[in-house]
Protein backbone atom coordinates (compact mmCIF):
# COMPACT_ATOMS: atom_id res chain seq x y z
CA UNK A 1 0.00 0.00 0.00
CA UNK A 2 1.26 3.59 -0.49
CA UNK A 3 2.19 6.48 1.64
CA UNK A 4 -0.73 8.02 0.85
CA UNK A 5 -3.26 5.95 0.77
CA UNK A 6 -2.39 4.86 4.24
CA UNK A 7 -3.09 8.47 5.02
CA UNK A 8 -6.21 8.43 3.04
CA UNK A 9 -7.39 5.65 5.65
CA UNK A 10 -6.92 8.25 8.45
CA UNK A 11 -10.06 9.90 10.23
CA UNK A 12 -7.32 12.85 11.05
CA UNK A 13 -7.29 15.73 8.25
CA UNK A 14 -3.56 15.23 7.67
CA UNK A 15 -2.15 18.45 5.59
CA UNK A 16 1.66 19.06 4.65
CA UNK A 17 2.71 23.07 3.67
CA UNK A 18 5.40 24.98 3.23
CA UNK A 19 7.03 27.79 4.24
CA UNK A 20 4.92 29.91 2.13
CA UNK A 21 2.21 28.07 4.09
CA UNK A 22 1.41 26.19 0.31
CA UNK A 23 -0.55 23.17 0.36
CA UNK A 24 1.66 20.42 -0.57
CA UNK A 25 -0.20 17.33 0.15
CA UNK A 26 -3.91 16.69 1.67
CA UNK A 27 -5.42 13.61 2.86
CA UNK A 28 -9.15 12.48 2.00
CA UNK A 29 -10.02 13.68 5.32
CA UNK A 30 -8.64 17.11 5.03
CA UNK A 31 -10.42 17.32 1.68
CA UNK A 32 -13.85 16.70 3.52
CA UNK A 33 -13.10 18.84 6.09
CA UNK A 34 -12.02 21.55 4.26
CA UNK A 35 -15.24 20.82 1.44
CA UNK A 36 -12.23 21.26 -0.88
CA UNK A 37 -11.06 18.87 -3.74
CA UNK A 38 -7.41 18.51 -4.54
CA UNK A 39 -7.08 20.44 -7.02
CA UNK A 40 -8.24 23.17 -5.09
CA UNK A 41 -6.28 22.72 -2.00
CA UNK A 42 -2.61 21.15 -3.44
CA UNK A 43 -0.08 24.77 -4.74
CA UNK A 44 -2.49 27.20 -2.91
CA UNK A 45 -2.18 29.47 0.17
CA UNK A 46 -3.27 26.72 3.21
CA UNK A 47 -5.59 30.65 3.74
CA UNK A 48 -7.13 30.76 0.95
CA UNK A 49 -9.19 27.37 2.11
CA UNK A 50 -10.90 28.03 4.90
CA UNK A 51 -12.66 31.29 6.47
CA UNK A 52 -12.05 31.19 10.08
CA UNK A 53 -8.91 29.37 11.80
CA UNK A 54 -8.32 29.72 15.69
CA UNK A 55 -4.38 30.00 14.79
CA UNK A 56 -2.87 32.90 13.00
CA UNK A 57 -1.17 32.05 10.14
CA UNK A 58 1.57 33.83 10.83
CA UNK A 59 2.51 31.87 13.88
CA UNK A 60 2.02 28.94 11.66
CA UNK A 61 4.65 30.46 9.24
CA UNK A 62 6.81 31.99 11.64
CA UNK A 63 6.86 28.22 13.76
CA UNK A 64 7.66 26.54 10.29
CA UNK A 65 10.68 28.83 9.82
CA UNK A 66 12.01 28.10 13.41
CA UNK A 67 11.80 24.39 12.89
CA UNK A 68 9.14 24.07 16.04
CA UNK A 69 6.04 22.34 16.65
CA UNK A 70 2.96 24.22 17.40
CA UNK A 71 0.21 22.51 19.08
CA UNK A 72 -3.70 24.27 19.35
CA UNK A 73 -6.80 22.51 21.22
CA UNK A 74 -10.58 23.89 20.62
CA UNK A 75 -9.99 26.49 17.99
CA UNK A 76 -12.38 27.05 16.21
CA UNK A 77 -12.92 26.50 12.08
CA UNK A 78 -15.21 28.02 9.74
CA UNK A 79 -14.73 26.18 6.12
CA UNK A 80 -15.11 28.10 2.92
CA UNK A 81 -18.96 26.93 2.83
CA UNK A 82 -19.72 27.56 5.76
CA UNK A 83 -19.34 24.87 7.99
CA UNK A 84 -18.36 25.48 11.45
CA UNK A 85 -16.13 23.04 13.64
CA UNK A 86 -14.16 22.90 16.91
CA UNK A 87 -10.65 21.32 16.07
CA UNK A 88 -6.83 20.12 17.68
CA UNK A 89 -4.49 21.64 15.57
CA UNK A 90 -1.05 20.41 15.63
CA UNK A 91 2.16 21.38 13.16
CA UNK A 92 4.87 19.31 13.22
CA UNK A 93 7.93 20.52 11.32
CA UNK A 94 9.18 17.54 8.75
CA UNK A 95 13.08 16.50 8.42
CA UNK A 96 14.80 17.54 5.93
CA UNK A 97 16.07 14.08 4.50
CA UNK A 98 12.12 13.44 4.41
CA UNK A 99 12.12 16.12 1.82
CA UNK A 100 13.27 15.63 -1.73
CA UNK A 101 13.31 19.26 -2.42
CA UNK A 102 15.01 22.65 -0.82
CA UNK A 103 11.80 23.67 1.11
CA UNK A 104 10.85 23.59 4.77
CA UNK A 105 7.83 21.45 5.05
CA UNK A 106 5.57 20.84 7.71
CA UNK A 107 2.91 18.37 8.90
CA UNK A 108 -0.32 19.73 9.31
CA UNK A 109 -2.96 17.29 11.64
CA UNK A 110 -6.37 18.96 12.02
CA UNK A 111 -8.56 16.44 14.60
CA UNK A 112 -12.31 17.61 15.20
CA UNK A 113 -13.13 17.53 18.73
CA UNK A 114 -16.82 18.26 17.89
CA UNK A 115 -18.52 15.45 18.43
CA UNK A 116 -16.87 14.95 22.09
CA UNK A 117 -17.13 18.16 23.23
CA UNK A 118 -20.93 17.97 22.25
CA UNK A 119 -21.52 14.72 24.38
CA UNK A 120 -19.47 16.33 27.14
CA UNK A 121 -21.42 19.68 27.30
CA UNK A 122 -24.89 17.71 26.90
CA UNK A 123 -24.34 15.45 29.70
CA UNK A 124 -23.17 18.03 31.87
CA UNK A 125 -25.75 20.33 30.56
CA UNK A 126 -28.30 17.43 31.17
CA UNK A 127 -27.23 16.92 34.42
CA UNK A 128 -26.91 20.77 35.86
CA UNK A 129 -30.85 21.36 34.15
CA UNK A 130 -32.13 18.19 36.21
CA UNK A 131 -30.96 19.95 39.27
CA UNK A 132 -31.79 22.88 38.36
CA UNK A 133 -35.73 21.85 37.48
CA UNK A 134 -35.81 19.66 40.83
CA UNK A 135 -35.29 22.86 42.34
CA UNK A 136 -37.75 24.34 40.37
CA UNK A 137 -40.57 21.83 40.74
CA UNK A 138 -40.08 21.82 44.21
CA UNK A 139 -40.40 25.37 44.29
CA UNK A 140 -43.62 25.37 42.31
CA UNK A 141 -45.28 23.15 44.74
CA UNK A 142 -44.63 25.17 47.23
CA UNK A 143 -46.15 27.84 45.25
CA UNK A 144 -49.39 25.97 44.26
CA UNK A 145 -50.60 25.02 47.41
CA UNK A 146 -50.92 28.63 49.45
CA UNK A 147 -52.13 30.06 45.85
CA UNK A 148 -55.07 27.75 45.30
CA UNK A 149 -56.10 28.83 49.19
CA UNK A 150 -55.45 32.46 48.24
CA UNK A 151 -57.29 32.26 45.38
CA UNK A 152 -60.22 30.63 47.22
CA UNK A 153 -60.17 33.01 50.18
CA UNK A 154 -61.10 35.68 47.38
CA UNK A 155 -63.81 33.78 46.11
CA UNK A 156 -65.75 33.75 49.34
CA UNK A 157 -64.38 37.13 50.36
CA UNK A 158 -66.12 38.12 46.53
CA UNK A 159 -69.41 36.46 47.55
CA UNK A 160 -69.27 37.88 50.85
CA UNK A 161 -69.42 41.80 49.68
CA UNK A 162 -71.92 44.14 48.33
CA UNK A 163 -69.76 47.04 46.98
CA UNK A 164 -68.84 46.13 43.06
CA UNK A 165 -66.12 48.64 43.19
CA UNK A 166 -64.81 46.33 45.86
CA UNK A 167 -65.09 43.33 44.10
CA UNK A 168 -63.18 44.68 41.30
CA UNK A 169 -60.08 43.88 44.05
CA UNK A 170 -60.96 40.73 44.23
CA UNK A 171 -61.01 39.93 41.00
CA UNK A 172 -57.90 41.22 40.08
CA UNK A 173 -56.10 38.50 43.10
CA UNK A 174 -58.11 35.44 41.78
CA UNK A 175 -56.89 37.21 38.12
CA UNK A 176 -53.25 37.38 39.39
CA UNK A 177 -53.62 33.89 40.99
CA UNK A 178 -54.73 32.16 37.73
CA UNK A 179 -51.95 33.95 36.14
CA UNK A 180 -49.11 32.66 38.56
CA UNK A 181 -50.84 29.66 38.44
CA UNK A 182 -50.39 28.63 34.73
CA UNK A 183 -47.38 29.70 35.52
CA UNK A 184 -46.33 27.15 37.71
CA UNK A 185 -48.11 24.91 35.38
CA UNK A 186 -45.40 25.61 32.72
CA UNK A 187 -42.77 25.47 34.73
CA UNK A 188 -43.51 21.86 35.87
CA UNK A 189 -44.26 20.79 32.40
CA UNK A 190 -44.09 16.96 31.14
CA UNK A 191 -41.38 15.30 32.82
CA UNK A 192 -42.28 12.20 30.87
CA UNK A 193 -42.89 10.68 26.67
CA UNK A 194 -46.49 11.31 25.91
CA UNK A 195 -48.26 9.24 23.19
CA UNK A 196 -46.49 9.67 20.00
CA UNK A 197 -47.84 8.84 16.14
CA UNK A 198 -47.02 9.39 13.03
CA UNK A 199 -46.11 12.54 11.58
CA UNK A 200 -44.12 14.52 8.85
CA UNK A 201 -42.20 16.98 10.49
CA UNK A 202 -42.51 19.68 7.56
CA UNK A 203 -46.57 19.81 8.05
CA UNK A 204 -45.33 20.68 11.68
CA UNK A 205 -43.44 23.28 10.22
CA UNK A 206 -45.67 24.82 8.44
CA UNK A 207 -48.54 24.98 11.47
CA UNK A 208 -45.41 27.12 13.06
CA UNK A 209 -44.92 28.97 10.09
CA UNK A 210 -48.60 30.05 9.51
CA UNK A 211 -48.78 31.08 14.00
CA UNK A 212 -45.66 33.35 13.33
CA UNK A 213 -46.77 34.97 10.02
CA UNK A 214 -49.77 36.38 11.53
CA UNK A 215 -47.67 38.89 13.29
CA UNK A 216 -44.95 39.11 11.37
CA UNK A 217 -42.87 42.45 11.24
CA UNK A 218 -42.78 43.47 7.54
CA UNK A 219 -39.25 43.78 7.91
CA UNK A 220 -38.57 39.74 8.95
CA UNK A 221 -38.63 37.61 5.94
CA UNK A 222 -39.21 33.68 6.30
CA UNK A 223 -37.10 31.38 4.57
CA UNK A 224 -37.97 27.39 3.91
CA UNK A 225 -35.21 25.16 3.29
CA UNK A 226 -36.64 21.89 3.41
CA UNK A 227 -35.06 17.98 2.65
CA UNK A 228 -38.37 16.30 0.98
CA UNK A 229 -36.87 13.31 1.70
CA UNK A 230 -36.99 12.95 5.10
CA UNK A 231 -39.95 10.69 6.60
CA UNK A 232 -42.13 10.46 8.67
CA UNK A 233 -41.07 10.05 12.31
CA UNK A 234 -42.90 9.30 15.65
CA UNK A 235 -43.61 12.82 17.79
CA UNK A 236 -45.84 14.20 20.09
CA UNK A 237 -47.51 16.65 17.01
CA UNK A 238 -47.79 19.19 19.51
CA UNK A 239 -44.93 19.20 21.80
CA UNK A 240 -42.72 19.49 18.67
CA UNK A 241 -44.94 22.34 17.33
CA UNK A 242 -44.67 24.15 20.55
CA UNK A 243 -40.85 23.39 20.56
CA UNK A 244 -40.32 24.81 17.20
CA UNK A 245 -42.58 27.86 17.67
CA UNK A 246 -40.55 29.09 20.93
CA UNK A 247 -37.31 29.09 19.08
CA UNK A 248 -38.57 31.19 15.84
CA UNK A 249 -40.51 33.48 17.90
CA UNK A 250 -37.14 34.08 19.89
CA UNK A 251 -35.70 34.77 16.51
CA UNK A 252 -38.20 37.23 15.37
CA UNK A 253 -37.72 39.05 18.75
CA UNK A 254 -34.55 39.00 18.05
CA UNK A 255 -34.80 40.79 14.65
CA UNK A 256 -37.47 43.27 15.72
CA UNK A 257 -35.36 46.34 15.44
CA UNK A 258 -32.83 45.45 12.35
CA UNK A 259 -35.19 43.22 10.51
CA UNK A 260 -33.93 40.34 8.44
CA UNK A 261 -34.10 36.58 7.53
CA UNK A 262 -34.94 33.21 9.75
CA UNK A 263 -33.90 30.30 7.40
CA UNK A 264 -35.68 27.07 8.50
CA UNK A 265 -33.50 24.38 7.33
CA UNK A 266 -34.33 20.31 7.56
CA UNK A 267 -31.33 17.98 6.47
CA UNK A 268 -30.68 14.27 7.63
CA UNK A 269 -27.38 12.92 9.08
CA UNK A 270 -25.74 9.39 9.62
CA UNK A 271 -23.66 8.11 12.97
CA UNK A 272 -24.79 10.96 14.93
CA UNK A 273 -24.34 10.80 19.39
CA UNK A 274 -27.25 12.22 21.10
CA UNK A 275 -26.30 11.50 25.22
CA UNK A 276 -24.74 8.33 25.28
CA UNK A 277 -26.99 6.51 22.09
CA UNK A 278 -25.44 6.71 18.77
CA UNK A 279 -28.02 6.86 16.19
CA UNK A 280 -27.88 5.62 12.29
CA UNK A 281 -30.22 8.87 11.02
CA UNK A 282 -30.89 11.65 12.62
CA UNK A 283 -33.22 14.84 11.46
CA UNK A 284 -31.49 18.38 11.88
CA UNK A 285 -33.99 21.41 11.77
CA UNK A 286 -31.96 24.27 12.15
CA UNK A 287 -33.52 28.04 12.87
CA UNK A 288 -31.17 30.46 11.77
CA UNK A 289 -31.37 33.67 11.86
CA UNK A 290 -29.10 36.62 11.16
CA UNK A 291 -29.65 39.44 14.13
CA UNK A 292 -27.25 40.63 16.89
CA UNK A 293 -26.16 36.68 18.45
CA UNK A 294 -26.83 35.75 21.80
CA UNK A 295 -24.60 37.51 24.84
CA UNK A 296 -21.84 35.12 25.44
CA UNK A 297 -22.69 35.58 29.14
CA UNK A 298 -25.98 33.62 28.75
CA UNK A 299 -24.54 30.37 26.20
CA UNK A 300 -23.64 28.51 28.96
CA UNK A 301 -27.87 28.68 31.06
CA UNK A 302 -29.83 29.51 27.92
CA UNK A 303 -31.47 26.34 28.03
CA UNK A 304 -32.47 26.95 32.15
CA UNK A 305 -35.35 27.89 33.43
CA UNK A 306 -36.20 31.50 33.75
CA UNK A 307 -33.00 32.71 32.04
CA UNK A 308 -33.72 35.37 29.48
CA UNK A 309 -31.78 38.20 27.72
CA UNK A 310 -34.75 40.16 27.30
CA UNK A 311 -36.35 42.40 29.98
CA UNK A 312 -39.64 41.48 29.04
CA UNK A 313 -38.89 37.63 28.83
CA UNK A 314 -39.93 34.28 31.33
CA UNK A 315 -36.80 32.68 30.55
CA UNK A 316 -39.51 29.27 29.74
CA UNK A 317 -39.53 29.20 25.88
CA UNK A 318 -35.92 27.59 25.46
CA UNK A 319 -36.05 25.77 28.65
CA UNK A 320 -39.66 24.29 27.60
CA UNK A 321 -38.22 23.42 23.91
CA UNK A 322 -35.26 21.79 25.38
CA UNK A 323 -37.33 19.66 27.59
CA UNK A 324 -39.31 18.47 24.76
CA UNK A 325 -36.54 17.57 22.16
CA UNK A 326 -35.02 15.65 25.44
CA UNK A 327 -38.57 13.47 25.54
CA UNK A 328 -38.13 12.90 21.72
CA UNK A 329 -34.76 11.16 22.55
CA UNK A 330 -33.11 14.37 20.98
CA UNK A 331 -31.57 17.69 21.59
CA UNK A 332 -30.93 21.36 20.76
CA UNK A 333 -27.25 22.85 19.75
CA UNK A 334 -26.75 26.41 19.75
CA UNK A 335 -24.02 28.53 17.65
CA UNK A 336 -24.05 32.72 17.60
CA UNK A 337 -22.11 35.21 17.00
CA UNK A 338 -22.78 38.94 15.63
CA UNK A 339 -25.01 38.07 12.66
CA UNK A 340 -25.36 34.73 12.56
CA UNK A 341 -27.23 32.71 15.29
CA UNK A 342 -28.07 29.10 14.61
CA UNK A 343 -30.53 26.59 16.84
CA UNK A 344 -30.73 23.08 15.69
CA UNK A 345 -33.05 20.30 16.59
CA UNK A 346 -31.69 17.44 16.36
CA UNK A 347 -33.93 14.17 16.69
CA UNK A 348 -33.42 10.70 15.67
CA UNK A 349 -35.21 8.84 12.99
CA UNK A 350 -34.90 5.21 13.99
CA UNK A 351 -36.75 2.56 12.38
Amino acid sequence: MKFDELLNHLVTAVIVINDELKLRYANGAAEQLLGLGTHRLTDHNFVDSYQVLGVDAELLASALADHQGLTVNTAPLVTLDGQQHTVDITLTPLEQALDLSDENLALLEIRQVDQQRRIHQQLSLDAQQQAAQYLVRNLAHEIKNPLGGLRGAAQLLSRELQDPELSEFTDLIIEQADRLRNLVDRLLGPQKPTKHSQHNIHEVIQKVLKLVSLALPSNIKLIQDYDPSIPDMAMDQDQLQQAILNIVQNAVQALENSGGNIRIKTRTQHQVTIGTVRHKLVLLLSIIDDGPGIKPELMDTLFYPMVTGREQGSGLGLSIAHNFARLHGGRIDCRSVPGATTFTILLPLNG
